[in-house]
């Protein structure tokens, strides 16, 4: 094609602006197309952790691995929907469910499946369904005012990447809310029974949500921050898995098979905050902290505050999530570059208070649907031969 004078060559490189363009906005599409696929890939990771590694870590409790897993599979397939169905009522987008609102779903469900734990044996089914119904709401406000700055209450920007605050600690909380509210004299005493098997399934279930918290924690970084965030998660897990077991043998005199499936995951709980800012020395140093912390919570601390309260916290999350949850969101403080310590004490305070309050609500209302007869068992609803 020929162009002549200078309206010809103004024509030509319009044309040739126009094909740049276009060819710019086809590489941008590319590019986000490139990001959605490389999110969704940490999305079924996500999906692994709540169903595989969360299931199998909770079937400890020796007669009642059917219940925790249907359990797992009834909270994860209530909260997904319910998150992505809160937009419909605040007003958000619900045209598309993006990768990034179902990974935010994601995060809710393993919130929820850590308050479940906290009651976990003593609730019948259609409670389990109940408490989703009753924790996603609490939890979408808790985010909503802590990490959006919903109602005005945290002025500055609450560092919690991960969901050291949001995702662990709340769930805790929450799930201690609502053990508090439930728990009888009769579950009190009947002792929490575990087993050779149920023990290795506990440890596999551990070993999954291992090898898969790096993307839990990457999910929705940068892409050019998501190999330092996974080296990040990876070594702080390997600092908290080295400091349980040598705080199991110097606590208990003997490594303890519940120890190492729950507390060396407690570094993935306290690098949350700041998965994506830690360097190396630091991530693995959280971690060997928080591992110490969770070891000492479950084998010194657990026995005492039971027995002090005659509340039953069935898998001991305020031990593997609670705790360091809380002493990641502050570590942030330490090794967050820029982070307004105002903002990040307010978001932890926050935190807490709506966590407990709602957790005993749910309680209360949990409880109207009656209890079961007998704690840790599936024969109640199950048909075992």
């Amino acid at each position: 094609m020929r162009f002549r004078g200078t309206g010809s060559l103004v024509a030509a490189l319009v044309l040739a602006m126009s094909g740049v363009a276009c060819a710019g906005e086809a590489l941008g599409g590319e590019l986000a197309a490139l990001v959605d696929v490389q999110k969704y890939e940490r999305c079924i990771h996500i999906m692994a952790m709540l169903l595989i590694g969360f299931g199998f870590l909770m079937v400890f409790v020796r007669k009642y691995g059917r219940s925790a897993l249907t359990a797992t599979y009834l909270l994860v397939s209530m909260a997904l929907p319910l998150y992505l169905l809160k937009d419909s009522v605040t007003g958000g987008d619900t045209a598309v469910a993006t990768i990034d609102r179902l990974i935010l779903a994601e995060f809710a469900a393993a919130s929820l499946l850590i308050c479940a734990g906290a009651v976990l044996g003593r609730l019948k089914m259609k409670q389990y369904l109940l408490l989703a119904i009753l924790f996603v709401p609490a939890y979408a406000l808790n985010e909503w005012i802590v990490i959006n700055g919903g109602l005005g209450l945290i002025t500055g920007k609450v560092v919690d990447t991960g969901g050291s605050i949001v995702i662990h600690a709340f769930g805790a909380i929450f799930g201690l809310g609502v053990a508090a509210s439930m728990t009888t004299r009769r579950e009190y005493e009947t002792p929490v029974e575990s087993d050779d098997t149920s023990d290795r399934f506990s440890l596999l279930g551990s070993m999954a949500l291992w090898v898969f918290w790096p993307s839990f924690c990457a999910a929705l970084v940068a892409p050019a921050d998501v190999p330092r965030t996974a080296v990040a998660v990876v070594l702080a897990l390997c600092g908290s898995t080295l400091a349980t077991y040598f705080a199991s043998v110097k606590l208990r005199g003997k490594v303890s098979a519940a120890d190492m499936a729950n507390a060396a995951l407690a570094g993935g709980v306290a690098i949350g905050s700041s998965c994506d800012a830690a360097g190396s020395a630091a991530a693995f140093g959280i971690g060997m902290l928080a591992g110490v912390i969770s070891t000492v919570g479950f084998a010194e601390i657990q026995a005492r505050l039971t027995g002090l309260t005659k509340k039953v916290d069935t898998c001991g999350v305020f031990y593997l999530h609670g705790l360091p949850g809380l002493a990641g969101g502050l570590a942030a403080i330490v090794f967050v570059s820029g982070i307004d310590p105002a903002a990040q004490l307010a978001g932890v305070l926050v935190t807490v208070v709506v966590a407990a309050v709602a957790g005993l609500v749910s309680g209360k209302v949990i409880s109207f649907l009656g209890r079961r007869a007998v704690a840790y068992v599936d024969s109640e609803e199950f048909a075992v031969e």
